[in-house]
C-alpha cells in the first residue's frame, strides 16, 4: 500500500509475531519468550490438550483506520446492561472474556488459560491469565472477574442485568484464595457452562464500576481488549483507538469508528464513495453493484440468527393454536427467501438452526397453503380478525421487507386483515425487555443470534415461560427444557429435538428465515465474515 492510502494511520509500521499470533489464534494462548506453553479446551465435554512452541520472526504492518456502519448504535457502552447485536459488536473491541471463540465458532483461552470441572462437576475453575491490564492500567484479578460473573447472574451485585440467562445454570463466582483462579458455581450439573462463557460474559474492573455511577458505566469503557475508548457521542459515534498495552500484539487498525445508518442505501453509498469500510446488510438489490465497483466487495456467511414473528399466546386471536398455525400456511416462506432476500436466507421450520445441539431434522417448513390457512382461520373461531405487525427497520437484512411480505400474504386472506407497524429497533427492543409479557406488542418480528450454537439457550430465552423475550406458555414445554438441563451428550439433544418438535406443532411463531450475514467491505481491508456475527477489527489486516 502505498502513503496516500485514506486508511494508513498515526503509526507507520507495526511489529506482528506472525506465528506467534497464528499459535494463539488455534491454542488459545499468548505465547512468548519461546517457552513451551500448554492449554486445553473443550469439545462436548471432553477435555484436549494441546501444545505451542517458539515464536516465529516478527513481520512488520502498516497500522491503519477503519470505520464500521451499522443499521444502529449501541444502545450503551455496559457490556452487561443490553442483548443487542449492534451493541455486542461494539463492546467486544474493548472488553473480553474468560473465553472465546474463533472465526469458525471453536473454543478458545482468553483471559483463562485453563479450565475444568471440580467439586464433582458442579463447579468450574477457570485459571486466569498473568499481567493482563485494564485500559487504566490496572492489571487484572480474579476479584474482577468474580465480580463480573456476579453483576450478571445477582441482581444484588448491581442491578437486573438482561444477560442473566445467558449464563444459565451459574449461581455465582468466587476468587480462589492465594492463586490467580476463579470458582464458578452452578446449580447442578451444567452441561454448557463452558459454551456459556465461550460466548458471553464480558470481564470489568469491580473498583472502576463501583467507583461510578449506573449512567457513568454506560458512557465509558475500561476492558482489557485491544481497542480503548477515545470519544462516545450518544446515538451518533464511537470512536476506539489501539490499546498499546494489550496482552497479545496491539491491533494493526489503528483508529476504529463506528457509525450508523438505518437505511441500507445509505450504508452502500457511503461505502461505494470510501466513507466507510465495512457496513452490514448489504440488501440482494445491491449486492451486484457493490461486487462490480472498483474499491468495494460483499462477504456473506450464514449467520446463527433466526428472524420470526412471535405471536403472543395470550392475546387474541393468537390465543388459538389453529390461527397460529394458519399464520404459518397463510406466508410462501420460499418466495420471501428467493425473492424478498435473493437467496441470501434459508427456510426455518422450528426454533433451532441446522447448526445447533437440538435442531430436529425431521421437520420440514410450513408449506404455502392459503386454503389450509383459511380453513384454520374459521376452525380457530377468529374469523375477520384485524393484526398489526410490529417490525425494526433497518436492524436485520430486509426486516421491513420480511414484515411487509408477511403481512401482506396472510392480508390475501378472506377472512383476516393484516398491516405493519414500523417501530425503532431500541423502543421496540425496551417493550421487550420490559419483564412481562404484557408490555410485549401481540405480533412483531424480531431476530435471534445465539452463538452457542446451543438449540437449549434459544428456547429458553425465547419460548420457556420465564423466557426473556417469551411470548408463549407451555407446562409441557417447560418441562423438556428442564429435563434438558439435566442431561449432556445425546440424550440432551434427544430431549430438544422433542421440544422442537412441540414448538413446530404449537406454533408460538410465524418460522421465517435463517439469517445471512451479508457485508460490504472496503477492498483494502483482508477481513471474512463470521458465523457469529462479530466484526472484529482485531483480525484486520491490510491487503
Amino acid at each position: 500500500m502505498t502513503d496516500n492510502n485514506p486508511h494508513i494511520g498515526r503509526r507507520k509500521y507495526l511489529t506482528l509475531a506472525g506465528g506467534a499470533a497464528a499459535s494463539a489464534a488455534i491454542a488459545g494462548c499468548a505465547g512468548g519468550g519461546g517457552e513451551e506453553t500448554t492449554t486445553t479446551t473443550e469439545d462436548d465435554g471432553e477435555m484436549t490438550t494441546t501444545e505451542g512452541g517458539d515464536e516465529t520472526t516478527a513481520t512488520p504492518q502498516e497500522s491503519f483506520d477503519v470505520t464500521i456502519t451499522q443499521g444502529q448504535m449501541p444502545s450503551g457502552l455496559d457490556p452487561h446492561d443490553h442483548r443487542e447485536t449492534p451493541t455486542d459488536i461494539v463492546v467486544l473491541h474493548a472488553y473480553e472474556g474468560v473465553l472465546t471463540r474463533d472465526a469458525a465458532g471453536a473454543m478458545q483461552e482468553a483471559l483463562a488459560t485453563n479450565y475444568e470441572r471440580i467439586d464433582g462437576e458442579n463447579a468450574v475453575r477457570f485459571d486466569l491469565r498473568e499481567g493482563v491490564t485494564f485500559h487504566n492500567g490496572d492489571e487484572l484479578t480474579p476479584e474482577d472477574v468474580a465480580y463480573s460473573i456476579n453483576r450478571v447472574v445477582d441482581e444484588e451485585v448491581g442491578f437486573a442485568s438482561p444477560q442473566s440467562d445467558q449464563l444459565a445454570g451459574v449461581t455465582g463466582a468466587e476468587a480462589i484464595e492465594g492463586e490467580m483462579a476463579v470458582k464458578v458455581n452452578n446449580d447442578g450439573l451444567n452441561p454448557i457452562v463452558f459454551s456459556e462463557f465461550a460466548t458471553y460474559l464480558d470481564v470489568m474492573q469491580q473498583s472502576w464500576v463501583e467507583e461510578r455511577s449506573k449512567a457513568e458505566v454506560g458512557q465509558q469503557m475500561n476492558g482489557t481488549g485491544p481497542f480503548q475508548l477515545s470519544s462516545y457521542t450518544e446515538d451518533e459515534e464511537v470512536v476506539l483507538t489501539a490499546y498499546e498495552d494489550y496482552w497479545q500484539d496491539p491491533a494493526a487498525v489503528d483508529t476504529l469508528t463506528f457509525r450508523a445508518a438505518s437505511e441500507a442505501s445509505t450504508r452502500v453509498n457511503q461505502l461505494l464513495q470510501g466513507e466507510t469500510d465495512v457496513i452490514v446488510n448489504v440488501p440482494p438489490q445491491e449486492v451486484s453493484r457493490v461486487n462490480n465497483s472498483e474499491n468495494a466487495r460483499v462477504a456473506a456467511a450464514p449467520s446463527t440468527r433466526i428472524i420470526y414473528n412471535a405471536m403472543r399466546f395470550d392475546v387474541e386471536p393468537f390465543t388459538s393454536v389453529e390461527f397460529r398455525q394458519a399464520m404459518n400456511y397463510a406466508i410462501d416462506l420460499e418466495s420471501i427467501v428467493q425473492n424478498v432476500l435473493g437467496g441470501f436466507g434459508a427456510q426455518t421450520s422450528q426454533p433451532t438452526l441446522p447448526e445447533f445441539v437440538g435442531h430436529n431434522a425431521d421437520l420440514d417448513p410450513y408449506p404455502y397453503d392459503p386454503d389450509q390457512a383459511e380453513q384454520l382461520v374459521e376452525d380457530s373461531g377468529f374469523a375477520g380478525a384485524e393484526i398489526e405487525l410490529h417490525t425494526p427497520v433497518g436492524r436485520y437484512l430486509k426486516d421491513l421487507e420480511i414484515a411487509q411480505a408477511v403481512a401482506g400474504y396472510i392480508d390475501e386472506l378472506p377472512n383476516v386483515t393484516a398491516t405493519v407497524r414500523q417501530r425503532d429497533f431500541g423502543s421496540l427492543v425496551d417493550e421487550l425487555l420490559a419483564g412481562s409479557i404484557e408490555a410485549r406488542p401481540p405480533w412483531f418480528l424480531i431476530g435471534w443470534g445465539e452463538a452457542t450454537f446451543d438449540g437449549g439457550l434459544v428456547m429458553q430465552a425465547l419460548l420457556a415461560s420465564d423466557g426473556t423475550l417469551t411470548t408463549w406458555q407451555n407446562e409441557e414445554f417447560d418441562a423438556l427444557l428442564e429435563e434438558a438441563g439435566t442431561q449432556t451428550g445425546d440424550a440432551r439433544d434427544a430431549t430438544l429435538q422433542e421440544a422442537n418438535a412441540m414448538a413446530h406443532e404449537q406454533c408460538p411463531w410465524i418460522f421465517l428465515n435463517q439469517q445471512f450475514s451479508v457485508y460490504g467491505v472496503n477492498d483494502a481491508i483482508a477481513w471474512e465474515a463470521r458465523s457469529d456475527e462479530r466484526i472484529d477489527a482485531y483480525a484486520m489486516s491490510l491487503k
